[in-house]
Formats: structure tokens, sequence, C-alpha cells
């Protein structure tokens, strides 16, 4: 799975996008509030461990996820 960041402007809030290893995307979710998007995913457990690596992933890098 693949994680990037992307940056928001004016009123558009920060987005974090969730990708699987054909880049198919698999959720798009607010900074701020991953937990509704991540539930749906079955990734409750390991939302601390995705958001620790988003909030130091520059915006617009790509980081693959070992979960």
């Amino acid at each position: 799975m693949y994680v990037i960041k992307v940056k928001g402007i004016a009123k558009i809030p920060d987005y974090v996008q969730l990708r699987d290893e054909k880049f198919t995307l698999l959720a798009y979710f607010r900074v701020d509030r991953p937990e509704k998007s991540l539930e749906k995913l079955g990734l409750k457990d390991s939302i601390e461990k995705i958001m620790e690596i988003v909030r130091d992933l520059p915006f617009g890098k790509i980081a693959k996820l070992e979960i």
C-alpha cells in the first residue's frame, strides 16, 4: 500500500490518499479526520502508525506502507 499527502489550497484542507500496489485509490481523507476512512478499510488498529508516517511525509511525496 502507498500513501500520498496532498497540500490543500485556500479553503481546501490537506488530504491523504491510500493506494494499492496497482495504484488504485483505496481511501481519500482529510489529514485531521482519518478514522472513518481507515475503519472502512479495516485498518482501525493501524491508524496511529499510518498517521505517524503521514505527519512526517512531505507534501507530494509517495511512501510505501508495510501493514
